[in-house]
Order: C-alpha cells, then sequence, then structure tokens
C-alpha cells in the first residue's frame, strides 16, 4: 500500500499555501508538523478531496485518487479539526449515521461501534446526546467516527485537541495500535502527539517541505546544539534576544534556560540531549504562543 504526493500545488489568489508538496507515504503514522498556516489542513482537504490543487496529482497504489473517486473515499476515514455533529443524536446513534453514510454493512457496525466507543473512553455516554458532551468529548467521538468501516488511509487534523494528558496518551495508543495495516497521517503542532508513534515527521513552513526524516533522525541532527545555562533573572531577556531559548524555569538557586545553539551560549553552558521539539522551534523558531507552557 502507497500513497503518494506528487508535486501538489495550491495557491489562495497570491498567496501559496503548498508548493510542490511530494511524498511518499507507507502504512504506519505520518506526522504533519508545522505552526497555524503552513499548509498542513489545505493538503488534507485536497486528499479529502474537499479542495482541488491547482496542479500536481495524488496516487494510491499508482492510481489517481480523483478517478478512483468513491472508490478512493470508502477507503479514507477523516477526521477534520472542527467536526459538525448533531447534537440531537446520542454518540452511539451518530456512529451509527456515519456508517450508513460510509456504507458500513450493518453486521459490521453492529460490532464496530461499540468497539470504536470503547477505543475512545465513551462507551459509558454511547446513549447520551452529544450537545451534552464537552469539547473533548466530540474529540473522541470525531476519531470513532473516522474509524468506522476500517479505512486504508486515515487522515487525522489535530486529533488530540481538547484532551487532557490521559486521554491523549491513550488516543495516541489507540492511534499507534491500528496504524500497523493503514497510512495514518497526523496534522499537529503538538510535537509530543507524534514523537514516539511517528515513523516519519514532514515538517511544512509556509507550504513548504523544510524537513522530512524519522524522528530519531531528526533529533539526531540537534545533537551538540541544545544546552542548559544557568542564569541570573536580569540576565534572561538579553540571551532570549541573542539565542532561541525553548525553555525557562526558576528555582531555588536561579533560573535555568533551555537554548538552542550551534555552539556552546555562555562559558557555563552545559550540553543537554535533544528532542524532536528542539527540532521542531529550530526549524520555526520559539514563537511565544506555541511556547507558552515551557515554564509550567
Amino acid at each position: 500500500m502507497l500513497l503518494e504526493f506528487k508535486n501538489v500545488t495550491k495557491s489562495y489568489g497570491k498567496t501559496k499555501a503548498l508548493t510542490g508538496f511530494s511524498a511518499s507515504l507507507e502504512p504506519g503514522v505520518h506526522a504533519l508538523l508545522g505552526p497555524n498556516g503552513s499548509g498542513k489542513s489545505t493538503l488534507m482537504n485536497i486528499l479529502t478531496d474537499n479542495l482541488r490543487a491547482d496542479s500536481g496529482a495524488i496516487l494510491f497504489d499508482g492510481e489517481d485518487v480523483l478517478k478512483m473517486g468513491a472508490r478512493f473515499r470508502e477507503r479514507l476515514g477523516f477526521m477534520p479539526q472542527y467536526p459538525g455533529m448533531y447534537g440531537s443524536f446520542s454518540a452511539e446513534s451518530f456512529l451509527w449515521y456515519v456508517a450508513e453514510l460510509k456504507g458500513v454493512p450493518r453486521e459490521k457496525a453492529k460490532a464496530a461501534i461499540p468497539e470504536a466507543l470503547e477505543a475512545v473512553e465513551l462507551s459509558d455516554v454511547a446513549g447520551k446526546r452529544i450537545s451534552s458532551f464537552s469539547g473533548g468529548m466530540k474529540q473522541r467521538l470525531a476519531l470513532a467516527q473516522a474509524v468506522l468501516g476500517d479505512p486504508s488511509v486515515l487522515v487525522l487534523d489535530e486529533p488530540t485537541a481538547g484532551l487532557d494528558p490521559r486521554q491523549r496518551i491513550a488516543v495516541r495508543n489507540y492511534i499507534s495500535r491500528i496504524a500497523f495495516n493503514k497510512i495514518v497521517i497526523i496534522a499537529t503542532h503538538v510535537v509530543s502527539d507524534v514523537e514516539y508513534i511517528a515513523r516519519n515527521v514532514i515538517l511544512l513552513k509556509k507550504g513548504e517541505i523544510v524537513d522530512q526524516a524519522a524522528p530519531a533522525d531528526l533529533i539526531r541532527r540537534m545533537e551538540g546544539r541544545v544546552w542548559r545555562v544557568p542564569a541570573a533573572p536580569s540576565e534572561v531577556a538579553a540571551l532570549q534576544a541573542r539565542f532561541t531559548v525553548t525553555n525557562i524555569q526558576k528555582d531555588d538557586s536561579g533560573v535555568s534556560l533551555r537554548v538552542l545553539s550551534d555552539t556552546a551560549p555562555a562559558p557555563d553552558a552545559v550540553p543537554v540531549s535533544p528532542s524532536l521539539e528542539d527540532h521542531y522551534l529550530n526549524a520555526f523558531g520559539a514563537v511565544f504562543s506555541e511556547t507558552a507552557e515551557a515554564g509550567s
């Protein structure tokens, strides 16, 4: 099974959302990482035929997905970032409705729906109306509907948005478990969601691929470029002005900064083990809105 993107390009007026995007994806988890506006959602909407590319092609096992039409959509599961749901439906009736739309045979749906609800920890509220659900519960229900019908290609847009840490781990583990025989594409800017489950990470910036490799390879590229720097509170602003600072931690002895630099940023700097987040921030920069939780 192979999903190929060949020079996919899309513009909105004079703004290029995607520029010559090319990638070959085999079964496993593939992560699309990038800040808001990097082209992740545009790419997924093109793949799911909600949007047409200006040029390029997407092939599934060598066949153009546009020519496949319904045959490809039957093998596709999609979880949008902001799923639309009927609040008057219960979780279970909603999944029955989706199964009908997907053409899932009734006997197969009868077994698959309880399994999907259990996998996303919604079995105990299967009969409750969706209008009573929290944002995180709706997010998990959106994942459940995406996996109905056992799709070959599963496209997930920010699948853990609104989930607490325990639920995030449960969802990550579930995605990893079902990805052995599926091509799973996860678009996110939450690096921890994909660091340990992705076989391949594609970093997108303004519609272009800036890097692509297995997580371990991306992390290895940051060896010797991540430092812990002790500093006085009065020195923090100056270090932030000179370097990418990814974490600031206060303790009884002062302040400790996690700094990205090709060379030691201070005489008492100590090299530390890098992470995928370090590579992400090195590629895109430490923007306040994406690192607000660093010191919490």
